[in-house]
């Protein structure tokens, strides 16, 4: 299924109308529960457990941000931000329904991998960085500087670098410095004995550029993480590692709505302690729904 095919589907899910006769809405929370109606062909359970003073905004915000086609972040990449942010508050329902939702959308099991790999990774660092107190002045000026020596190998023409064989302290500080140009403070101050590991992983991960995800969708990911938790450092990071991939101020801002959105209907979700085998098939009849969505338009 494209990307092109899934916009259709999306498209024709949210213009078409349900058969079912609605009646007329009688408060903004009933004209809600008819446009979402109108909009999955169904309402799903945990939707009725919402406040009417509530209802209307998050569902507006869920449709025109989440459920969008032509937002400047892509509707795979959206579910995947939403993935990462759910695996790691924790929430069972945002797992549940962003993994299919991705999965809708395009998503294989590398990518939903990688995803929550680098929820993982952002709470790794962001937990060093804040327990060893870092200056974030410091730290500040040494995210500019991998930034500057990055665009530098870039426009360079050097030799490819000899590869250093990581199995402890110092030969990870060894590929840190050729890797990075020097070695910042927070990888200098891990613990040597457990070092090797903590960098080969943030470098094959985060750092590649032969994974699935792209290097701006990696730091897209890390960037909403970051902004929710919330951890000063990892969000300067990766919002200067998310411009250094060419990042635009629109995406930016939208990996954090999702963010927020994420933890919005993830409290809710626990709070009202919604049904989660419900929960799950309501997910399960949206996906089905938009499928047969998209069938339809296929058939056309």
């Amino acid at each position: 299924m494209t990307t092109k095919t899934i916009r259709s589907a999306t498209l024709v899910l949210l213009l078409a109308a349900s058969a079912t006769a609605q009646a007329k809405p009688t408060s903004e929370g009933d004209a809600a529960r008819a446009d979402i109606q109108k909009t999955l062909g169904f309402v799903p359970q945990f939707f009725l457990k919402f406040p009417d003073l509530a209802l209307p905004g998050a569902w507006e915000e869920m449709k025109t941000l989440q459920m969008n086609p032509d937002t400047a972040i892509y509707p795979r990449l959206k579910e995947m931000i939403g993935l990462a942010v759910a695996s790691q508050i924790p929430c069972r329902y945002c797992i549940y329904a962003h993994t299919e939702f991705a999965k809708l959308n395009g998503a294989g099991n590398e990518d939903i991998g990688e995803a929550v790999t680098m929820a993982a990774l952002t709470r790794h660092w962001s937990t060093f960085l804040n327990g060893i107190q870092s200056d974030e002045t410091r730290f500040r000026a040494e995210i500019a500087k991998i930034v500057d020596n990055v665009k530098k190998a870039s426009a360079s023409k050097s030799a490819p670098r000899t590869p250093v064989a990581v199995v402890d302290g110092d030969s990870a500080l060894k590929d840190v410095m050729q890797t990075l140009g020097y070695a910042p403070e927070f990888l200098a101050k891990f613990p040597a004995v457990a070092r090797a590991g903590a960098w080969r992983e943030f470098r094959d991960v985060q750092l590649n550029p032969a994974t699935t995800l792209t290097g701006k969708c990696k730091e897209l990911v890390g960037l909403a993480v970051a902004s929710q938790i919330p951890c000063r450092f990892c969000i300067i990071a990766h919002t200067e590692f998310a411009k250094l991939n060419g990042a635009s101020d629109a995406e930016i801002t939208e990996a954090i709505a999702m963010a927020s959105l994420t933890r919005n209907l993830s409290t809710m979700l626990n709070g009202l302690q919604v049904d989660e085998s419900q929960f799950r098939k309501d997910i399960d009849h949206i996906v089905k729904n938009v499928k047969k969505a998209h069938s339809t338009a296929d058939a056309r």
